[in-house]
């Protein structure tokens, strides 16, 4: 903030950006059931590229290993390979599920042949299964949207008005956009009890039919505005937060598309305005100056 007072500490329940996910963190969640560990599909959409891959490098060589094992059950099984050599028989298994012909190891025994053609069976299902996760993880329409690192509250036609701003990073058109933003805060009832409740804040303009580049999100803060006469302490007091949700759909991929940003109340800057990012070039072309996109000036 921009005042000089001390802060109030956070609350054990509440850290700034902690209420909801901020910048795309998730929740704790205790008590869960099993299922959360078992939905298998999901993780492997979420997890990172890096682990990703690993993952899949570990699958293959768990299934390679598994493999080599079974063929050690036979150990003149397999020709010009060392009998009892765990080496030779992962090698002789790699081969096998990826099809590879250059190996003058070959099956010699029913039974290694047996082993054989089902790792080829599995092979064909591994390379399905990776394929398909794979596409799955390029296909996934994501938001290429940056969010103003904070919000302002300034006057707008002599109304208190909250304001942050939004850019498409990717240049392309958003198709009829919409913006919606959401107060968080703690609230007791006359019963004493302490629940979260959220209030959807009216928006100057909450949709727009072409969002190319930049969209500065204003909500006035009148009589009618659940911040209407809140403090900077009763922000904290009450571990206010501010929820932005943007979603809509992407010209080029024709898929619809979410970004989310939560602002605290240490995010807020009162009595400051945002600086101008948007010029014109002299050939008529509108440019968007994302390095000044989170820079504010006081009013």
């Amino acid at each position: 903030m921009t005042d000089t007072r001390p802060k109030p500490p956070a609350t054990p329940a509440f850290r700034p950006g902690g209420a909801l996910p901020q910048r795309g963190r998730i929740a704790i969640v205790k008590g869960q059931d099993i299922s959360r560990y078992t939905d298998l599909y999901h993780a492997v959409l979420r997890a990172p590229w890096w682990l990703f891959f690993l993952g899949l490098a570990a699958v293959f060589v768990t299934t390679n290993a598994i493999f080599a094992l079974a063929y050690l059950a036979d150990p003149g099984g397999i020709a010009h390979a060392e009998p009892g050599n765990f080496w030779d028989a992962f090698v002789f298994s790699a081969q096998t599920i990826g099809s590879i012909n250059y190996s003058v190891m070959v099956p010699k025994t029913s039974y290694v042949d047996t082993v054989v053609i089902i790792e080829a069976f599995m092979g064909l299902l591994m390379l399905a299964l990776f394929t398909g996760l794979i596409f799955a993880r390029f296909s996934r329409p994501f938001a290429r949207v940056v969010f103003s690192k904070v919000a302002v509250i300034a006057p707008f036609d002599g109304v208190p008005t909250l304001m942050l701003r939004t850019a498409n990073q990717r240049g392309n058109q958003v198709l009829d956009a919409s913006m919606t933003l959401t107060l968080a805060r703690q609230h007791t009832s006359r019963e004493g009890i302490v629940m979260r409740r959220f209030e959807e804040l009216k928006l100057v303009r909450s949709r727009t039919s072409l969002f190319s580049l930049s969209w500065t999100i204003m909500h006035a803060i009148d009589e009618s505005s659940p911040l209407f006469g809140v403090s900077c302490e009763e922000m904290y007091d009450k571990q206010m937060e501010i929820v932005a949700l943007l979603s809509g759909s992407d010209a080029t991929m024709a898929e619809t598309i979410y970004a989310r940003y939560a602002y605290s109340p240490d995010d807020i800057v009162r009595d400051h305005r945002f600086v101008d990012v948007l010029s014109v070039t002299p050939r008529g072309e509108r440019v968007v100056d994302l390095t000044r996109f989170h820079d504010t000036c006081p009013i």
